[in-house]
């Protein structure tokens, strides 16, 4: 009889909460907010002691009527919301779990609402607190005090969404402030919880898919860190730890709260997401949107299957991992985007580093970040969005873009100006990295280091001569690893690495190497390129070619015996550079037709008279 009056009474309140959820007339609204109050008043437990979902829903129906334009449907939302916390604090001496839920709820709100009001919000938060201080019965006990601290709490919510409509137009600036409210509320899971779904939500609105999966992991692993503590499960992720392997991001979801010791008491992670389904749910989520990850999550997902010999998710798993295994398999042997045997597109980032310069900026002043843009991005299409997006701010004549990747000298700079320098930066390996990182994707995941080269002369000019010519490598380190929960990270710490113009030399012949390389090796062959590639390296009339490199630092030992490394080692690239020649000729008479005979034999002749003048350079050793 007691579970058919709970699942009855359950069943009618969800009604009157179906009802509020919808565009009813003011009347209406009363009416439901009167039956409820009666309803809750009868039957407290029914919220308090049993269903938590209930108790959820009903706080986001109310904050969302306490916003209302209409002051009827205000004043009754407050009404029914006070004597919630009032009733929660007579049965508990604290009404801890209201409090969290209608913080929860506010979250949720300013995550997805468009029709959010914050003054009429203020306006129902004066009113509660009104009721508190009125309150006779309740005026000696620590209730008014806990009604004081829930309102300054959420007051300061509003200050942040208020913020956060400022920032619409800004992705960045918007992700940024969800991702530190998010932080504030790293010792009180379920509120992170809740913004790292807003963020995940926002993400996907924008397209950036591997964002919103990285938020959903995020969250499944904070769930997990807390489940641990809760109950000890052999089968469950042993918290946040175990999800290293999807990204190194994850160990900031550690555990810092001890409060959660005691959850019943203090209505922490109580919500749904707090449970082995919850995060079954979020982890198929997040598995959904990545593709060669997919099997770290799925390492996570399969005991819990297999625990409740749930034979039919295990199929399903299975299939998808075969599915995720053989596009991987696919694209392991491409070097480039379209993968050759399938026509399936694998397409990541591009990033760019974004200086920010100039009081204009406020916060952002003399910061770095690096920005994760679409794949194909071009250097022009971020420019120009960012320097249009600042112009509305601040002016057409404040913002100026930077054209080069210098070093900033803010005295130099116009004070009243905004300035913005923006770079294109690719993912830097130490060599000991690229024995691990092999396929594509291993290139493009986890990424905190980028660089990015700035050509320079002693004299201050960008370009001069092959001697002349130095060039200033610049690795920064981000503070977190891509992909990750926002796209664009803040730079930690910056390296420069100056190249003398023999490692300029150097490095130019390594890169005309590998592409002949790469020409002469692809599969299907193609001959366009393979002719582009050779002309650009035995054609005559290449300036600074590989001949002028040559004569310019290999026609005399340098003075300095620090140098002597470098002279050697450009004159093994010389060697490697005209057997890589060789084979690539080999290769296009293998691919011509008879009319492109002659053309064949023209670039055979200078091969030979350019092997033939590098002859005495490269076999003279110091």
């Amino acid at each position: 009889a007691s579970e058919l009056k709970e699942s009855v009474l359950g069943g009618v309140l969800r009604v009157l909460l179906h009802s509020m959820a919808g565009n009813q007339s003011a009347l209406f609204l009363q009416h439901c907010f009167t039956t409820q109050r009666a309803l809750v008043f009868k039957f407290p437990e029914m919220l308090f002691e049993e269903d938590t979902e209930l108790c959820a829903d009903l706080c986001l129906r109310l904050l969302r009527h306490c916003s209302s334009s209409v002051s009827s449907v205000r004043s009754h939302a407050s009404a029914s919301l006070y004597l919630l916390m009032r009733q929660n604090f007579e049965i508990g001496n604290n009404f801890a779990r209201v409090k969290m839920q209608v913080t929860m709820s506010l979250s949720s709100l300013v995550g997805t609402s468009r029709n959010f009001n914050e003054e009429h919000l203020r306006h129902s938060l004066k009113t509660i607190l009104t009721y508190a201080e009125d309150d006779v019965e309740l005026r000696d006990t620590p209730f008014p005090e806990q009604v004081l601290n829930g309102h300054n709490r959420i007051s300061h919510w509003i200050l942040n969404t208020v913020k956060m409509k400022e920032h619409q137009q800004d992705p960045e600036m918007l992700i940024d402030l969800m991702y530190r409210i998010a932080k504030g509320y790293q010792n009180s899971p379920d509120l992170r919880l809740t913004w790292l779904q807003n963020m995940a939500r926002k993400h996907s609105e924008r397209g950036n898919h591997a964002e919103a999966a990285h938020c959903l992991v995020h969250s499944a692993a904070l769930v997990a860190e807390y489940l641990n503590m809760l109950e000890d499960c052999r089968y469950l992720p042993i918290g946040c730890v175990t999800f290293q392997n999807i990204s190194s991001n994850i160990l900031e979801e550690s555990a810092v709260s001890d409060d959660v010791l005691s959850p019943e008491e203090e209505g922490i992670c109580a919500g749904k997401y707090f449970s082995e389904s919850g995060l079954v749910g979020l982890l198929e989520q997040a598995a959904a949107a990545m593709y060669e990850a997919i099997n770290e999550v799925y390492k996570i997902l399969l005991p819990i299957h297999e625990a409740n010999r749930d034979f039919k998710k295990l199929a399903t798993v299975h299939g998808k991992l075969q599915e995720a295994f053989n596009k991987v398999y696919n694209q392991l042997f491409s070097f480039v985007f379209t993968i050759q045997s399938s026509g399936w597109e694998r397409m990541f980032g591009t990033y760019f580093r974004v200086g920010f310069y100039g009081s204009r900026f406020g916060d952002l002043d003399e910061q770095e970040f690096v920005y994760k843009e679409p794949s194909i991005t071009k250097l022009a299409e971020i420019s120009h969005r960012l320097e249009e997006f600042y112009s509305e701010q601040f002016g057409d004549d404040v913002v100026k873009i930077i054209k080069d990747s210098n070093p900033v000298d803010k005295n130099k700079l116009d004070p009243n100006k905004a300035y913005l320098q923006i770079t294109y930066v690719e993912p830097f390996f130490d060599t000991y990295e690229l024995k691990e990182r092999v396929t594509y994707f291993d290139k493009n995941y986890n990424l905190r280091n980028f660089m990015y080269c700035t050509p320079f002369t002693l004299d201050g000019r960008a370009h001069g001569e092959l001697n002349e010519q130095y060039k200033r490598k610049t690795i920064l380190t981000t503070s977190h690893a891509f992909p990750y929960i926002k796209t664009r990270i803040n730079v930690m710490h910056k390296e420069e690495i100056i190249l003398v113009p023999i490692e300029v030399a150097i490095e130019d012949m390594q890169k005309k190497t590998q592409e002949l390389a790469f020409a002469t090796t692809q599969d299907p062959a193609d001959s366009k390129m393979l002719q582009m590639v050779l002309q650009g390296c035995v054609g005559t009339t290449v300036n600074q070619g590989p001949l002028e490199v040559a004569q310019v630092f290999l026609s005399n030992i340098p003075d300095d015996p620090k140098l002597f490394r470098h002279h050697n080692k450009l004159r093994l690239c010389f060697k490697d550079f005209t057997k890589r020649c060789e084979d690539a000729l080999r290769k296009n008479k293998a691919l011509i037709g008879p009319d492109q005979k002659e053309y064949h034999r023209e670039m055979e002749r200078n091969y030979n008279r350019l092997k033939e003048a590098l002859g005495p350079l490269i076999n003279r050793k110091i």
